[in-house]
């Protein structure tokens, strides 16, 4: 399984890679449109035997994510909450003209669908287009949850001995944390890099201190998507990586932290 994790890695992360630093931000919009309609496929089949779901607004939403920079930039954040206002109701009209056949928790966990996938991928394009060094910062949040998962994994792995919740059983207190200690070097030395090799001037203290709260909401975010799974009672999302599982498995610590990281980082 390790090697099959590997050979998958190799092959993908290039691509991932490729179209993230040279692809412009309409190919971009692109690509995270095309990642959240397969991720909420994932999400919504995990919950087939659980409710009967409402799927359609989730994916015309994510097919909005395609558009995103065809809105002017003031107005992408209000259009953002207009979205999810418009979602909701169309959510309560389909419960409505249902004749009882749908209820509060497919239209709940429907709309949980879109906006812990869907929503929360718009923050990718718009960190990468919309901020300043926005093509540097998009890796930071990158590394940042992909870092506090691999020192999490390592340490827990070999060291841990303390379990941390019966969510995610493998889960150490010691794996928290070294994930935590983890992502703070790795944002010192990503920090040292672009301000010596790129010539920004990002405020090492400040950057640490974001790598801190932006990894334990990694980890936060690593054990809601494990909750989820636990109640739909399967180990993965789906098989589509070798290896690492769905989609939804390998970027769920990664959505999580995205808006978080669109605010804080806002304010550099």
């Amino acid at each position: 399984m390790s090697i099959k994790r590997f050979l998958s890695g190799i092959i993908l992360f290039p691509i991932f890679a490729i179209i993230l630093i040279f692809g412009n931000k309409y190919l971009v919009d692109i690509f995270i449109s095309i990642v959240a309609l397969m991720s909420l496929h994932e999400f919504y089949k995990a919950f087939n035997k659980k409710a009967n779901l409402i799927q359609w607004p989730g994916y015309i939403t994510a097919i909005l994510i395609s558009f995103i920079h065809v809105i002017p930039g003031e107005y992408v954040l209000p259009s953002i909450t207009l979205i999810i206002l418009i979602n909701i109701l169309l959510l309560f009209i389909v419960l409505v003209a249902s004749g009882m056949k749908k209820n509060i928790k497919d239209i709940a966990i429907s709309l949980f669908g879109t906006c812990y996938i869907v929503f929360f991928l718009m923050f990718a394009p718009l960190i990468r287009d919309s901020m300043e060094n926005g093509r540097i910062l998009i890796w930071y949040v990158f590394f940042i949850a992909w870092g506090t998962d691999i020192f999490a994994y390592v340490i827990g792995k070999n060291w841990g001995k303390h379990k941390f919740t019966e969510i995610s059983p493998n889960k150490s207190i010691e794996g928290c944390i070294a994930g935590v200690i983890g992502a703070a070097l790795l944002s010192i030395i990503f920090t040292a890099v672009c301000n010596n090799i790129w010539y920004v001037n990002f405020n090492y203290t400040y950057i640490l201190i974001i790598s801190i709260f932006l990894s334990i909401i990694s980890q936060i975010g690593d054990l809601a998507a494990s909750s989820v799974k636990r109640y739909c009672e399967i180990k993965d999302y789906s098989n589509l990586i070798p290896g690492h599982g769905g989609l939804l498995d390998r970027i769920d610590s990664v959505i999580f932290i995205l808006p978080f990281a669109y605010f804080l980082l806002s304010i550099i």
